[in-house]
């Protein structure tokens, strides 16, 4: 196959549908999804462990091991780790700020450039819509990763290309 392709992985979603315990080899999962494609480049979204004022020892550990996890992303070879930021939602829930918009202005970005042909998607949130059908009508073809665990209707109808993200595929993808 020809072309050249880019992933884009809401890491929010993966962790909500991924089986418990399932360790991913991110470039695995970007050949996957790039079905022997010449991939320009992963875009990583995820939010940095949230820190309250002052961070208290839990979420200061939390928030090193994330920037180890981090530091080993950015050194794969065409990975790029797009933040946004997390807040506090009522009692222990948190909330992804950014995240969606960073992740819809790329895809919107590299397929009106002319920088990508394939856009492998990792999300299951109907806010996509517009930006997958803006996509398309640059002509870019839309290959949604989504779990039947969390797929909106709407997403799943909107792209060309659907792969469910099943223990099959978990499988291929983990860490050896």
């Amino acid at each position: 196959m020809t072309g050249r392709a880019a992933v884009f992985i809401d890491n929010g979603y993966l962790s909500k549908v991924s089986p418990e315990g399932t360790k991913i080899d991110f470039e695995k999962f970007s050949e996957e999804a790039c079905a022997r494609r010449a991939r320009l480049r992963t875009y990583f979204y995820d939010c940095m462990p949230y820190q309250s004022d002052p961070p208290t020892e839990e979420e200061k550990r939390r928030y090193a091991q994330y920037c180890k996890f981090r530091d080993i992303m950015e050194g794969l070879p065409r990975f790029q780790m797009r933040f946004g930021r997390l807040q506090k939602g009522i009692g222990e829930t948190y909330e992804q700020k950014r995240v969606d918009i960073l992740l819809a202005v790329d895809l919107v970005r590299l397929s009106w450039t002319g920088q990508i042909e394939y856009a492998s998607i990792v999300t299951g949130d109907s806010d996509f819509v517009p930006a997958v059908e803006t996509a398309k009508d640059a002509g870019v073809i839309v290959t949604l990763y989504y779990s039947k665990k969390a797929a909106h209707n709407e997403l799943l109808s909107a792209v060309d290309e659907r792969r469910e993200m099943d223990e099959d595929f978990f499988g291929r993808i983990q860490r050896d």
